[in-house]
């Protein structure tokens, strides 16, 4: 892997998940030789998320089923990562909507789970799962769901790096 400046590292870390102290944390292991020692600070470094970053992190994620606005890094994320071949199924995206509207009223922020590589019926189901959970222990289903995304995103930054 290539060394990365740190003000481009920050850029990267910035779009895949949007808590400051954690990229600070990163940052301040860098450089990096390999990938894997990037992914491997960056998992540590968001393990655990307090809820407040739990919170910070969400206010730009969009609502599962919704396009993120813009043409940022992680609005770009978001797109593809919720593409998915029943996305145009209208009684499912119905039953999301619903779902999602159930679990912000529940626990006052929005749904949010690793999409990339589910169908939304598996998103449907998991989302009817976790709305039976108690708040403390959906947040930390948050939290490493958020991590998880973070490291995919990060993963797909260093691949797209080295392959320049």
């Amino acid at each position: 892997m290539k060394t990365l400046p740190n003000d481009q590292l920050r850029e990267w870390l910035g779009s895949c998940l949007a808590v400051p102290r954690w990229a600070d944390d990163v940052v301040a292991r860098a450089p990096f030789t390999s990938t894997a020692d990037l992914l491997l600070a960056a998992r540590e470094a968001a393990t655990p998320l307090s809820r407040a970053e739990v919170d910070q992190a969400l206010a730009g994620h969009p609502r599962i089923g919704e396009s993120a606005p813009g043409d940022s890094p992680a609005a770009r994320f978001s797109r593809g990562e919720q593409r998915s071949d029943d996305a145009h199924d209208e009684a499912l995206a119905a039953a999301i909507v619903e779902g999602n509207r159930a679990y912000e009223h529940k626990f006052n922020r929005v749904f949010l789970i690793r999409a990339a590589g589910r169908s939304r019926t598996q998103i449907l189901t998991e989302l009817n799962r976790r709305l039976q959970l108690d708040d403390e222990a959906e947040v930390r289903i948050v939290a490493s769901e958020l991590r998880d995304i973070a490291l995919l995103r990060l993963a797909a930054l260093a691949g797209k790096k080295a392959s320049e």
